[in-house]
């Protein structure tokens, strides 16, 4: 493991996220929420209705602005994001996570504490200088967002279906020419 359980998951949840808004959109409903909340199993407060939607819905650029940025750019997002939510960091263990941490309270809207777990995940991918582990589809077609945690940096393609359009992509080529 590159990261901390909760880091990865953070990450992985803020592509999927930020991902969400490329075509076809993927979260329009409510109950498209609540599949993201439950799957990336975040706590607390839960609203569950369509201005939690759209309060979330409305994140997804500035994800995509983040995770997408360079470094010393993404340190800028990074301290902006906790700056607007008063982070104030402690330590943390409920349901199956061992200690872990949350800088904004569970009481908190949806929409702060996935930017501020975010941001608290960029931190350790920016302090381990890692931030090159981001980056967008290889696929000449698709601007989706990667995030590569492989031990060998392998991973290329946002999804499977990215990856094989590709391959049958490039193997139809080899067989015309």
């Amino acid at each position: 493991m590159l990261f901390t359980h909760d880091t990865e998951v953070s990450l992985q949840a803020a592509v999927v996220l930020a991902n969400s808004a490329e075509e076809p959109d993927t979260l329009t409903t409510v109950a498209e929420l609540d599949a993201f909340y439950e799957q990336f199993e975040y706590t607390g407060r839960r609203d569950g209705d369509e201005a939690e939607l759209a309060d979330v819905r409305a994140l997804r650029p500035a994800l995509r602005t983040l995770l997408t940025s360079t470094r010393d750019e993404a340190v800028a997002l990074v301290n902006l994001m906790l700056s607007e939510a008063d982070a104030l960091p402690q330590l943390v263990r409920h349901d199956e996570w061992d200690w872990h941490l949350h800088a904004v309270g569970p009481d908190r809207p949806l929409r702060t504490r996935i930017a501020v777990e975010t941001a608290m995940a960029m931190i350790d991918m920016i302090r381990a200088d890692e931030t090159s582990r981001l980056g967008v589809c290889a696929n000449d077609t698709c601007d989706g967002l990667v995030l590569d945690l492989s031990r060998n940096r392998s991973r290329r393609f946002c999804s499977t279906t990215c990856g094989n359009r590709v391959a049958v992509a490039a193997y139809r080529s080899r067989q015309k020419g």
